[in-house]
C-alpha cells in the first residue's frame, strides 16, 4: 500500500477504476447545481485524480487545482491531458487549509467533493476557503449522506467512507458556518450524496 502523504484526510482514497463512471455519469450536472457556471475562477480543493476537475476545465475561465498529494495531481494531469488538455488550469500540491495563500487572486467559487467528512478540523478549513472566496463567491460540498455504509452500494459492493465519519447536512453547516460562511442551499446529488452550498457576503 502507497504510503500517504502527512495531513491526508481520513476516509478519502480514491477509488477503484470505473467507481465514479458508476457513482456520477454526469459530473457537469452536479457542478452546476452547485453553482459553478461559465467564466468563473474556480478552485478544485482536495481534487484528487480529476473527476471533477476535467468539467469544471471546461466551464470556469481559471481553475486552481489544489491537492496534497503529488500522484493524485498527475493522475488528474494525465485525465485532463487525454481530453486536449487544459490551459486554464494551474495545478499545486498543497495541504487544503492553505488555499488562501496558493490561490493567488481570490476567486468565486471554491468546489469540495467527497473530503469534508475526514477533515480533522473543519471550521479551519471553512475560514481557510473563506478567506479564498470574493465577496458573493461560493463554497461547494458535496459529501456523503450519513447513512450506513452498508447501504451505499456502487458497483455491488459497499463503498465510500466509514459511517462514523459521515455527516448530516446540518452538521456540516453547523461546521461551516462560524467562519462567516452563509448557507445558501442544499441540494440533492444523487444517488448518495447532498451538496450544501455556501456563500461569502460582502
Amino acid at each position: 500500500m502507497t504510503e500517504r502523504p502527512a495531513g491526508f484526510f481520513e476516509g478519502t482514497g480514491m477509488p477503484d477504476p470505473g467507481w465514479w463512471e458508476a457513482l456520477w455519469p454526469d459530473p457537469a450536472k452536479v457542478l452546476r447545481d452547485v453553482g459553478v457556471a461559465a467564466g468563473m475562477d474556480v478552485v478544485d480543493l482536495c481534487s484528487g485524480d480529476g473527476w471533477f476537475t476535467l468539467p469544471i476545465a471546461t466551464m470556469a475561465r481559471r481553475v486552481v487545482v489544489v491537492d496534497i498529494d503529488v500522484a493524485m495531481l498527475e493522475a488528474a494531469k494525465v485525465r485532463l491531458a487525454a481530453r486536449g488538455g487544459a490551459p486554464s488550469c494551474t495545478f499545486v500540491e498543497a495541504d487544503a487549509y492553505d488555499v488562501a495563500k496558493v490561490v493567488g487572486a481570490p476567486v468565486d467559487h471554491v468546489f469540495l467533493g467527497n473530503a469534508f467528512h475526514g477533515v480533522p478540523d473543519k471550521s479551519r478549513l471553512a475560514r481557510a476557503v473563506h478567506d479564498a472566496l470574493k465577496p458573493g463567491g461560493l463554497f461547494a460540498i458535496v459529501s456523503w449522506h450519513a447513512r450506513p455504509r452498508e447501504e451505499t452500494i456502487v458497483l455491488g459492493e459497499p463503498r465510500g467512507p466509514e459511517t462514523r465519519l459521515r455527516m448530516t447536512p446540518e452538521q456540516t453547516v453547523a461546521s461551516v458556518e462560524p467562519s462567516g460562511l452563509k448557507f445558501r442551499k442544499r441540494v440533492d446529488v444523487s444517488p448518495y450524496h447532498y451538496g450544501a452550498v455556501f456563500e461569502r457576503r460582502a
